[in-house]
């Protein structure tokens, strides 16, 4: 299936949507004051060590120090995975070794940082100490007063494989069946080996290589091979506390991650972003080269496809089907729901062809629909119930046709006793809707909120609460417009006799800024 690729940059937000036969299938955002650190290579500079917490500050050059364990110092994560013998090896060499053991000089060109050669098992004061250079990579972003999470472990993600740099294992990841891992890793290894057969850094296949070819692989090895080095060299070149390589963003990891055989064109509405593009897939992605276009048209560059409006339809819980049926999408933390419906489909010959005819556009309507907004994680879909079994088998295999097109891994069952389909799909990224919107301040998320008058009978519940507890002069309730309104009309009456009841005066302030549900009670 052809693909044509719209990149819209604009300084503050850069959009991508995946069109193929005139539908947009996929939409990606990278917001500038929004993107993360996660992946970011740094040459950072020990600030504080800290024997008690066996953890370390390290300066990267942010506003806060980030944090290293002594867990992910690279010689304590390759005793992790050494062979037994290996590791008891490693805890006899710690042993022997003093604590006044020699120090290796750094670079020069890093001021004059040493650099220690750690030993697996020795604790974290053995291993670095305040002052010296260290080259990191960020794990997690910063959060809310807490630095970044670090590791000494470098990994480079490419589009089907992650390098592994100071490290020669060879992996596959656990996701692809047992069975396959074997094959998969002996070819790796004939894949990445030096001219002298000797193997240079490690390599581990991600689930998308599951059926890549050798020439994709190859490929893919000397781009990471390639970036590695220029991260070198700039280690050599930089200060300490500096960035050294930051993971690709968005247009960069279009290239990598979604460009294919099947994509006829990239279009980007910047000329300037053109250029950088064209010049990154010269270096490193040199079959894209011919692909990249600048669009210079006059309409913006997503109303050439209506991808505003498939934004806007993608963050309804109502899709509407062009038979007439809809569908109706939950997306909750647990697992998302799909809900099936006729709707004005009446259909032309009878009941069972027409649920026959809903449910094979549903079919691939929610395939799109998945790929659009990005569910990820458990999926529920509720089918309309069909009689015919060659029925149900026909979607069932229009819906496996249809999310074999999505480069995110599915996995589909047959329909259950109560007529749904489960199925699951890898989570790459934050949903559409996570990105784009938030709980509702009205709601608090949850899509309804009590009626006005279910508000009214709770300040009449909290008053008499309240009445029972303290002895004021006067209760005055603040509340939304509607609810004071309601008081005022057709509870009225009620609020009057809970004031007779507790023998105290009861008056009403409307307050614009509250919502339905909020309200408070003063006691004057």
């Amino acid at each position: 299936m052809t693909q044509d690729i719209l990149i819209n940059w604009a300084p503050q937000e850069t959009r991508v949507a995946v069109v193929e036969q005139g539908a947009v299938q996929e939409v990606h955002l990278e917001r500038t004051l929004e993107r993360g650190l996660v992946g970011n290579i740094y040459l950072g500079k020990v600030a504080r060590v800290l024997p008690g917490m066996q953890s370390a500050f390290i300066d990267i050059g942010l506003d806060r120090a980030a944090f290293l364990h002594v867990a992910d110092l690279m010689p304590n994560i390759a005793a992790k995975h050494a062979a037994p013998r290996d590791r008891s090896q490693a805890a006899a060499r710690a042993e022997a070794l003093s604590p006044s053991s020699p120090v290796q000089p750094a670079n020069g060109s890093n001021g004059g940082a040493r650099v220690l050669t750690p030993d697996p098992v020795l604790p974290i004061e053995r291993q670095i100490f305040e002052g010296q250079a260290l080259m990191v990579q960020v794990l997690k972003d910063p959060i809310g007063t807490k630095g970044a999470r670090l590791t000494a472990q470098i990994s480079i993600a490419g589009r089907l494989l992650v390098f592994l740099p100071q490290d020669n294992h060879i992996g596959v990841s656990q996701k692809i069946p047992p069975v396959q891992r074997d094959a998969l890793r002996q070819r790796l290894m004939r894949l990445t080996a030096t001219a002298d057969g000797s193997a240079a850094g490690g390599f581990i296949l991600r689930t998308n290589a599951e059926d890549a070819s050798d020439e994709e692989l190859i490929e893919d090895t000397a781009y990471l091979r390639k970036t590695w080095q220029r991260i070198k060299e700039a280690g050599t070149r930089q200060p300490a506390a500096s960035l050294l390589h930051e993971d690709l963003n968005l247009m960069q990891r279009v290239l990598r991650d979604l460009v294919g055989a099947q994509t006829q064109s990239i279009r980007i509405d910047s000329r300037e972003q053109h250029g950088l593009l064209l010049a990154f897939a010269a270096e490193f992605m040199p079959d894209t080269v011919s692909k990249l276009q600048h669009y210079s048209g006059e309409r913006p560059i997503f109303d050439l496809f209506n991808v505003d409006e498939d934004i806007v339809r993608a963050l309804s819980r109502r899709v509407d089907l062009k038979s007439g049926g809809y569908l109706v999408i939950d997306q909750t933390e647990a697992l998302t729901t799909v809900d099936v419906n006729t709707g004005g489909f009446v259909g032309a010959r009878n009941f069972d062809d027409t649920v026959f005819r809903t449910n094979l556009e549903a079919a691939q309507t929610i395939a799109r629909q998945l790929r659009l907004r990005n569910l990820g994680g458990i999926v529920i879909v509720d089918f309309i119930d069909m009689v015919r079994e060659d029925h149900r088998d026909a979607v069932l295999t229009e819906f496996r046709k249809q999310l074999a097109r999505d480069r995110v891994k599915t996995m589909t069952g047959c329909f259950s006793q109560l007529g749904l389909v489960e199925m699951t799909r890898k989570r790459t990224r934050e949903s559409l809707a996570h990105m784009l919107s938030e709980p509702c301040e009205a709601c608090s998320g949850k899509g309804v909120v009590k009626t006005a008058r279910s508000v009214c009978y709770d300040i009449l519940r909290e008053i008499l609460r309240e009445a029972r507890a303290f002895n004021p002069r006067e209760f005055r309730v603040v509340a939304s417009p509607k609810v004071v309104e309601l008081f005022l009309d057709e509870e009225s009456q009620h609020l009057a006799g809970l004031s007779d009841f507790i023998g105290k005066p009861i008056s009403l302030q409307a307050e614009s800024s509250m919502t339905q549900e909020q309200y408070d009670i003063v006691l004057l």
